[in-house]
């Protein structure tokens, strides 16, 4: 059965719908009257346009702001908009996101950042700097008797520590358990945050070593590290170790299953085997499953 009704006004009586199309028009009036260019936003978006109906007078004073002040090199929390704070820029990023897009010109976006992780990049803001820590596993190496130090990512890139060795390893227990070794340091706590040290060119001097999970996303991890520092040599990611451990395997639920590039052959062959399954379903060897005996007994050949 159809309903057809020669006026809209009949049409949203019907569905009870006509305080919701009284407002709507009216959150038109006042937001394309500000921003002409939202007009098609507003027409694609109505149901988000009312989700939002109180928030609109501060989410406009945002908008007006940043039209003034594009990229302002600001923490967001220094922000002078009346009854906006730090909390109401996080609850909103997503749609003050969408909006920004529309209203501000090209130059004034970093396309580069994206989702609501990258919106302070997006638009200008300043963001927490990026941290990395590391341990000097030399005492002679100690900075006025501290061994263990986190600094912003650009004053790490601009130190130059007497160094021979720098091991970088995923996991924080590892690196603050890894043993002593003369002029040597380790990086830990990174992840996948590995372009991070990119911008550390001392780096490039220096014996770089990664030690990641042997499984698909650690050798990625790898091929990553190499990307910025083609120097880099895996540490207890071999075959050899990975067969000795074959107790402590656990399964690798999602695996990668692109192409490395920068894996060298003995690296690829043993990456070619995880992805496909050819040593048992999803295999993965954590770092921290590795016997210290095992770590401590690798190290031996390097001092």
């Amino acid at each position: 059965v159809a309903a057809i009704f020669e006026e809209e006004a009949d049409a949203l009586a019907c569905i009870g719908k006509e305080k919701e199309a009284d407002r709507f028009s009216e959150l038109c009036n006042m937001i394309s009257g500000r921003f002409p260019s939202l007009k098609g936003w507003l027409a694609s978006r109505p149901l988000t346009a009312l989700e939002y109906d109180r928030q609109w007078p501060r989410l406009l004073s945002v908008l007006t702001w940043l039209e003034h002040y594009p990229q302002p090199g600001i923490y967001v929390r220094q922000l002078e908009v009346p009854d906006v704070d730090t909390k109401f820029i996080e609850q909103h990023k997503k749609l003050l996101a969408e909006l920004l897009d529309i209203i501000l010109p090209h130059n004034a976006i970093d396309e580069t950042a994206r989702g609501i992780s990258g919106f302070e990049q997006r638009y200008g803001f300043l963001s927490k700097p990026s941290q990395i820590r590391f341990r000097l596993l030399d005492r002679d190496l100690y900075i006025q008797g501290l061994s263990d130090l986190q600094v912003p990512a650009d004053d790490f890139s601009m130190l130059n520590l007497p160094v021979d060795k720098v091991f970088i390893t995923e996991n924080d227990i590892n690196g603050l358990a890894f043993p002593s070794l003369e002029k040597s340091l380790v990086i830990f706590g990174l992840g996948y945050g590995l372009d991070r040290l990119a911008r550390a060119d001392w780096l490039a001097d220096k014996k770089l070593y990664y030690w990641g999970d042997i499984d698909t996303h650690g050798f990625a991890m790898l091929d990553q590290m190499r990307h910025f520092f083609p120097h880099t040599v895996s540490f207890l990611m071999d075959r050899q170790t990975l067969m000795a451990h074959q107790s402590s395997w656990v399964e690798e639920k999602t695996q990668m299953n692109r192409e490395l590039t920068r894996l060298n052959p003995v690296e690829h062959s043993l990456y070619d085997d995880l992805k496909n399954d050819r040593l048992a379903g999803g295999v993965r060897l954590e770092q921290e499953r590795i016997s210290f005996r095992h770590v401590k007994k690798c190290l031996e050949n390097f001092k």
